[in-house]
């Protein structure tokens, strides 16, 4: 990418978007198209391709979504399915119609199925059965991918993906029912710290486990595989480590001062058992993560303890 051609990044508001914007400026990039959700309704097909006529932007991080944790994915499958599959498609079927350069796809590393062998290699795409409690999610995003995929085969386009772990970071998501597991233990703790609670409950039984990257190492190596990566397959995005959830509250409770107890309501659903993926494909291309858990828990804790109006997404 030139310093000066057009780069349109969707979803610049949410956590990953903006971190990519972020990573943009950083880097020199001065040609940065961003619109609101207000301004521009990604799934509203006939908006979409008048945006991509009239601005014909030269390359597209395509990050808008609509996420959510396990709750939020079981109570509104339809909703999960509908809205990321049609806002993707919008997007990148404008962004070929309209000469894009090249795309770049954010998913999910939930797109690979529940019990595939760990760490989770970009092979095992669609190879077993998916985590039933994000599958429409998943479906949708493994969608948006294939259809890259498709492109390329079939137009010649340079259309890449990226499979994220667990992200957090500036400008998270808090609110109480919505939110990842990490940013609602944050919010769950300093809560409890706050208002002198006993304990905290939290559900599962803490044995699942998971690996977390901070969202602007995630945008550094998307803007890397802009420039340095073409081709079908996808490029996972992680650090390669994993801790269990009842390490992570620890940890958590730790660094926001809570002191209580932590109790395990084991009626909840733990989610799929382990998630952790093989991180060796970014590595042969020449990037790995640079911030530690507990450094960028720190600073997510510090972005929530200055961003109050968070909590209330």
């Amino acid at each position: 990418m030139e310093k000066n051609e057009k780069i349109y990044v969707s979803g610049h508001c949410g956590m990953v978007g903006s971190a990519i914007v972020r990573e943009l400026k950083r880097q020199g990039y001065t040609n940065i198209l961003t619109r609101t959700h207000k301004e521009l309704d990604l799934c509203r097909q006939n908006d979409v391709e008048n945006f991509f006529a009239a601005e014909r932007p030269d390359y597209v991080f395509l990050a808008a979504g609509k996420v959510g944790g396990i709750m939020a994915n079981q109570n509104a499958l339809a909703d999960f399915m509908y809205d990321n599959m049609i806002l993707e498609m919008n997007v990148i079927h404008s962004a070929w119609k309209n000469g894009c350069k090249k795309l770049e796809f954010l998913g999910s590393s939930c797109i690979y199925p529940r019990m595939a062998p760990q760490p989770m290699k970009e092979s095992c795409l669609l190879t077993s059965e998916l985590e039933k409690t994000n599958e429409a999610y998943a479906l949708a995003k493994i969608s948006g991918l294939k259809y890259c995929e498709y492109l390329n085969t079939q137009y010649g386009t340079d259309y890449i993906s990226v499979m994220p772990t667990n992200l957090y970071g500036p400008n998270d998501n808090y609110h109480p029912t919505h939110s990842h597991v990490l940013p609602a233990f944050i919010r769950r703790f300093h809560e409890a710290k706050t208002n002198h609670l006993p304990e905290v409950v939290c559900w599962g039984d803490g044995s699942p486990l998971r690996e977390f990257l901070y969202v602007d190492d995630l945008a550094n190596l998307c803007v890397f595989l802009m420039n340095h990566y073409s081709g079908n397959e996808t490029v996972n995005a992680g650090t390669g480590k994993e801790l269990s959830i009842k390490e992570l509250a620890e940890l958590i409770a730790r660094i926001v001062g809570y002191e209580g107890s932590i109790r395990w309501d084991t009626t909840k659903a733990n989610g799929t058992p382990r998630k952790l993926l093989d991180v060796s494909k970014a590595a042969s291309l020449g990037w790995s993560y640079k911030t530690e858990l507990e450094d960028g828990l720190r600073l997510a804790y510090e972005d929530f303890l200055t961003n109050p109006m968070r909590t209330e997404r």
